[in-house]
């Protein structure tokens, strides 16, 4: 691949595996300083000792390597915010004492059934310096005024730590927000809450006039649900679109519409150039037309959001400015590379955020594959033309993203090329009168003649996009994908593409090479599968679901309201993806269980049992009223496992008389599911 030959390419994965290193192998900061300074120092000696012979360029290509990893290792820890001992993590040694706050609100989040949720930036914890990203959730059920950002809240109450997931296969949320430097979040009522100044800065600023023009939009003439997707499409504001549009969206493979992207910005760019026309492309008039433009941008991505793809649209489309105004013909290539290594510098999560991570992969596959199959075919007719170029960028977008998708969302949509056929041509002229409303509403409510067009607009958008997702058949769900599936089906789709560029034996025998491993990896799986049995007691608060698999086939034990809506439970659904099975018995809970070679008896809230059993473990569900002392002496069980349908009282209870009487106790709450 020639990407591999720019000098820049070589540098940028040196950087990428240094972000990488640091988050397996823990590192000191001793021992970063002392890599980064020894690699620098031994760079510079070698470039006064470089002969151009391939000996010495291998020494300093790997020199080049080594800082290049400790650079990527530095900004790792430069920006881990968990690092410095202000950070209320290294603080707070009671997570269970009510502790006193000052937030500084940063962003709005999407608001939950109960909640409304901010991230804040604490800046004093119980009366001391502090700093660090927290997630603040405020009780709806009182009312509380809209929330400036830019805020300073002072905030009593109980800051809850991430936790690993308590059931098995499903979402780490946790790590998600590790992974944006939050760590923890705070519950408060309205009435703990005291809001002090106002701090101004660029940021709030924005953040505050992306609101008002938002307050602007919902007093015009626009439906809500049109409004929504309108605050998605021009302002990157996802938190208030329905469940139901977003997935239909999802089902018809379109869901990147509502994030703000290259799309997005693209037209962005056309319009402010196109608005500056007149002014003369003379030295000092480009020079102004560049600033105009770039600072256009990055302020249309501030007030966006400033998410991974919209700033890595707006990095890309920067770098292309620049390069025309030079009047230099702007490798792509290298604008992709400088865009991420620069965007990865600022910000280094944003290399394990999904969006980020989908937009690069399928910007890389449209600039690479994309005029392989234009080639396929080159029609004479300028709207047929236009028509094949939209298939073959979904194709090419599709093909480099459906790994990824598969493996985080386990679900593909099957008719995406024809939602993009749909509604593309629909969506330029909706993004300009989209972008005209917003314009309006920096200043007033947007007239009626503007609103009802634009209503109109994205209510037939919607349309299409709920027909196109009510083919179900064509949406592809619950896919079982492991990681090592994930890097095989890439080293095979990179392998037949470069084949189909030059087709030799050599490159078709490594492309079939590469299949074959993918499908041994898959049988792999499917026989660890097959040769493994356990027994899972899930972590459920209102039910009790115990799962047993032998091989691939799983039998769920659970009440009559679980049983019916098995495809739409997602920790069992996540639980089936993961183990590559298919649940093929579903039967009501039983007192009585047996799996290998243990007894295991189950107690409900009916407190019916017999006693003439003697159980290697007793399972306890849904707050059965019992004397746990007398239970234990007449059963005399190895462990108690206790689930989340219990009330919490009576876990206590029942934990303190099993230490008293020194039986192991495992409470799911806790500790997370159990496992035989």
């Amino acid at each position: 691949m020639k990407i591999l030959q720019f000098p820049l390419a070589r540098i940028f994965i040196g950087f990428l595996f240094g972000l990488l290193l640091f988050r397996i192998v823990s590192l000191s900061q001793v021992f970063v300083v002392c890599g980064l300074a020894f690699g620098l120092i031994a760079l510079y000696i070698s470039t006064l000792y470089i002969q151009k012979n391939h000996f010495h360029k291998i020494i300093f290509g790997s020199l080049v390597f080594l800082v290049s990893l400790f650079v990527g290792i530095s900004t790792a820890l430069i920006h881990k915010e968990n690092s410095n001992p202000y950070h209320y993590t290294n603080q707070i040694t009671d997570y269970e004492k009510v502790h006193k706050m000052d937030l500084l609100l940063e962003e709005k989040l999407k608001n939950t059934k109960k909640n409304y949720r901010y991230i804040g930036n604490i800046k004093e914890l119980d009366g001391e310096r502090s700093l660090g990203k927290i997630i603040l959730n405020i009780a709806k059920k009182d009312t509380v005024r809209n929330l400036k950002i830019g805020s300073h809240l002072k905030v009593i109450g109980i800051v809850f730590k991430n936790k690993n997931p308590l059931n098995p296969n499903v979402f780490n949320y946790g790590k998600y927000l590790e992974n944006q430097e939050i760590y923890a979040q705070v519950y408060a009522k309205p009435n703990q809450i005291e809001i002090g100044n106002y701090e101004s800065s660029l940021w709030s600023g924005f953040s505050n006039f992306r609101e008002t023009i938002i307050s602007n939009l919902e007093h015009s003439a626009i439906a809500k649900e049109e409004l929504n997707v309108l605050n998605a499409l021009i302002l990157g504001q996802q938190q208030d679109i329905s469940p139901e549009v977003l997935k239909d969206y999802q089902y018809a493979g379109a869901v990147h519409v509502l994030s703000v992207s290259g799309l997005h910005v693209g037209f962005i760019m056309l319009f402010i150039t196109f608005l500056l026309k007149p002014i003369s492309n003379s030295r000092k008039g480009s020079l102004l037309k560049l600033l105009i433009i770039v600072l256009s941008l990055w302020s249309f991505a501030i007030l966006a959001g400033l998410s991974p793809s919209i700033v890595r649209s707006v990095t890309m489309f920067s770098f292309l400015a620049i390069g025309i105004h030079l009047r230099r013909t702007v490798n792509i290539y290298h604008t992709l590379l400088v865009s991420m290594l620069l965007i990865l510098l600022f910000k280094p999560s944003f290399l394990f955020d999904v969006g980020f991570q989908l937009s690069y992969i399928a910007l890389f596959f449209i600039i690479w594959l994309q005029p392989i199959l234009s080639n396929i075919w080159q029609p004479k007719n300028k709207i047929i033309i236009y028509f094949w170029n939209i298939i073959t960028v979904s194709f090419a977008a599709q093909i480099g993203a459906m790994p990824l998708s598969i493996y985080y969302f386990h679900q593909f949509p099957g008719l995406f090329f024809v939602t993009n056929l749909l509604i593309l041509p629909l969506l330029g002229l909706i993004m300009a009168v989209g972008v005209l409303a917003v314009l309006i509403a920096t200043f007033h409510t947007v007239p009626e003649f503007i609103a009802k067009p634009i209503e109109f607009l994205i209510a037939f958008l919607n349309t299409i996009i709920h027909w196109v997702a009510s083919f179900d058949a064509f949406v592809f769900k619950n896919i079982s994908f492991s990681t090592a599936m994930l890097w095989s089906s890439y080293l095979a789709i990179i392998l037949i593409i470069l084949w189909i560029k030059k087709p030799t034996f050599r490159r078709l025998s490594i492309a079939f090479t590469s299949i074959l491993w993918l499908q041994i990896i898959f049988i792999i799986q499917k026989t660890e599968t097959q040769n493994k049995e356990e027994l899972i007691i899930f972590n459920c608060k209102k039910n009790s679901i115990i799962t047993e698999r032998i091989g691939n086939a799983v039998t769920i034990y659970s009440n009559d309201s679980i049983q019916k809506n098995l495809s739409s439970n997602l920790l069992i659904q996540s639980y089936l993806i993961g183990n590559f099975s298919e649940a093929k018995t579903k039967k009501p809970l039983q007192n009585l269980l047996f799996f290998k070679h243990q007894k295991i008896l189950i107690i409900d809230s009916s407190s019916i049992y017999t006693k003439d059993i003697q159980p290697d473990i007793l399972v306890i569900i849904q707050s059965p009223k019992l004397n746990m002392q007398r239970l234990l002496k007449t059963y005399k069980p190895k462990e108690i496992v206790v689930d989340g349908s219990n009330f919490k009282s009576y876990i206590q209870l029942w934990e303190a008389t099993c230490r008293k009487e020194k039986i192991p106790f495992y409470n799911t709450n806790e500790k997370g599911f159990y496992k035989i």
